[in-house]
């Protein structure tokens, strides 16, 4: 794991595939957004139960965790295997890629079915690079800001003024009036430090934050 910081990151826009033949074996690469390690991790499992047949099932993917709550800033997991290949020239090629170009949120299987010709490590790691290459190109990449969530709680009296700043903000948020106004906000981790400030001094205090 490595730390990672609430800058906007580059993560795929949806689902990608790839597909070519070298020399008798043919490689598939399969692509997908990934925002958890749980997703990644389902992924993998359901090209291998779908894929069964075939020699190798090579994953690779780097998921972005939180640590220790919403505020406590992302932690980067990332995993790769041979899944079976010779050490080094599958799993870590793959995920070479998506290191490179600095891909996270993202999931990738690189599937293949040996023709009988042995392509060597280096021929190995050249073809599961250019799956992995291929399939992201075809997914597309975009860029994504990193989210945070708070709930802020004022009486009826405040509850105006609360909406107004929140309407007025690049944020996403749910309201529930019942004895007191609730209002579950989702906003871009880099301005939610901000934003709760400005709720807390436009309401002198009064707002209760979660």
């Amino acid at each position: 794991m490595t730390d990672a910081d609430d800058a906007g990151y580059e993560t795929l826009a949806g689902p990608g595939a790839a597909r070519f033949e070298i020399r008798g074996s043919e490689f598939v690469g399969r692509a997908r957004p990934a925002r958890t390690v749980e997703d990644a991790e389902a992924f993998v499992e359901s090209v291998r139960e779908r894929f069964a047949d075939a020699t190798h099932n090579v994953p690779c993917y780097r998921v972005r965790i939180e640590s220790g709550g919403p505020d406590a800033g992302y932690m980067l997991r990332e995993y790769q295997s041979d899944d079976g290949e010779p050490t080094g020239s599958s799993g870590k090629p793959a995920l070479n890629v998506l290191q490179q170009r600095d891909i996270e949120n993202a999931v990738v299987v690189v599937t293949r079915y040996f023709g009988g010709t042995e392509l060597g490590v280096g021929g190995l790691a050249r073809a599961y690079s250019r799956a992995v290459k291929e399939a992201v190109d075809d997914a597309g990449v975009v860029a994504e800001r990193p989210k945070a969530r708070f709930g802020a709680t004022v009486d009826y009296d405040d509850s105006g003024t609360v909406r107004g700043i929140l309407e007025s903000t690049d944020c996403e948020f749910e309201a529930s009036y019942e004895e007191r106004v609730a209002f579950d906000v989702t906003c871009d981790r880099a301005g939610a430090d901000a934003l709760r400030e400005r709720l807390l001094s436009a309401t002198s205090g009064r707002v209760e934050l979660e």
